[in-house]
């Protein structure tokens, strides 16, 4: 009888040091998300995927806490603070307003962005190469330069390019200004339409008919949510529209030269992941992606009044078919 409570006495010593062993590896990672758009739909499970990859598993040692801010600037705050007011092990900010909001919110926990596109200028790093504080992250600056190739490509006698953007968005600015700068290098020239929530998109939009040849959108997370609205304006004007992300062909835009959001969020899950193995924030670099797709929907195209040439067609990754 002795050897046997013995037996159990050890077994149940046992069984508690791995439950101990278990609660103290076990993390949590805080993700805020500025709006829910297929691109950062794509970051989001992108992430969570890789984390699960390398053994952090949701439910059994991995919890996560996710919140979208429905592209509200006040809300996205509150998001902030509450995840601090949590202390989760990293915290993971998808998109430019969110990251700042965490930013301000936060000097001691690890932050990690994801698809923030000018990360020094939105003022989250000291630099690239050397962030100097708690956050780093992944980069999806977009590689202009390629995208007005793109655009020419298709319909070479284009001179006025419009966008909509969101003037109050840092990331949306920053390529607004490149934009502006790449078109007129070239002779272009650049119609600016502006829209300060999804609800002004479909105006501004509007605003550019009869001013422009073919209309732009960058990846402004408040015009992107609304990317259907643009669109529609394109088919009824007769004015193609060109992405900046892959996502957005799919929802009817003509064409675009892009990144993998879900590759993008599965980069930043290995950041995530070096950190919930020790690793500083303050000399990891950041990280910016290589690869680029490209997607073409030669249906939208016809709907906009123009026809996608089968050398383009022939070089594209995906090629969508949406009928209506």
């Amino acid at each position: 009888m002795a050897k046997r409570t013995l037996r159990t006495l050890v077994g149940a010593s046992l069984l508690a040091a791995a439950s101990l062993v278990q609660a103290q590896d076990a993390k949590t990672v805080a993700i805020t998300q500025i709006v829910e758009h297929p691109a950062l739909d794509a970051v989001y499970q992108g992430i969570k995927d890789q984390l699960a990859e390398q053994g952090y598993k949701e439910g059994e040692n991995l919890t996560i806490l996710h919140e979208s801010a429905q592209g509200n600037a006040a809300i996205a705050s509150q998001i902030a603070r509450k995840f601090v007011g949590e202390n989760p092990d990293v915290i993971v900010a998808i998109a430019t307003p969110s990251a700042q909001t965490v930013a301000a919110a936060t000097k001691n926990i690890p932050v990690v962005f994801s698809a923030v596109t000018d990360p020094v200028g939105a003022k989250l790093v000291r630099s690239l190469e050397a962030p100097g504080g708690n956050i780093t992250g992944v980069s999806d600056m977009l590689p202009i330069e390629k995208h007005i190739d793109l655009l020419q490509r298709v319909m070479p006698e284009a001179k006025r390019i419009g966008t909509v953007y969101n003037p109050g968005e840092a990331n949306a600015v920053s390529l607004v200004n490149l934009l502006d700068e790449r078109l007129a290098a070239r002779g272009l020239t650049l119609v600016k339409a502006a829209a300060t929530k999804t609800s002004e998109v479909l105006g501004a939009a509007r605003s550019l008919v009869g001013d422009v040849d073919a209309i732009y959108l960058t990846t402004d997370n408040t015009v992107i949510s609304a990317a259907e609205a643009v669109i529609s304006v394109g088919e009824r004007a007769k004015i193609p529209v060109f992405a900046a992300d892959t996502a957005t062909v799919e929802r009817g835009a003509v064409a675009a030269l892009g990144f993998n959001y879900y590759e993008h969020g599965r980069q930043t899950g290995q950041m995530v992941y070096r950190i919930l193995q020790g690793a500083g924030t303050a000399d990891m670099p950041v990280e910016t992606m290589d690869t680029l797709d490209l997607f073409v929907n030669p249906d939208a195209a016809e709907r906009m009044g123009i026809t996608l040439s089968d050398d383009l067609i022939r070089d594209a990754k995906e090629v969508i078919r949406n009928n209506p």
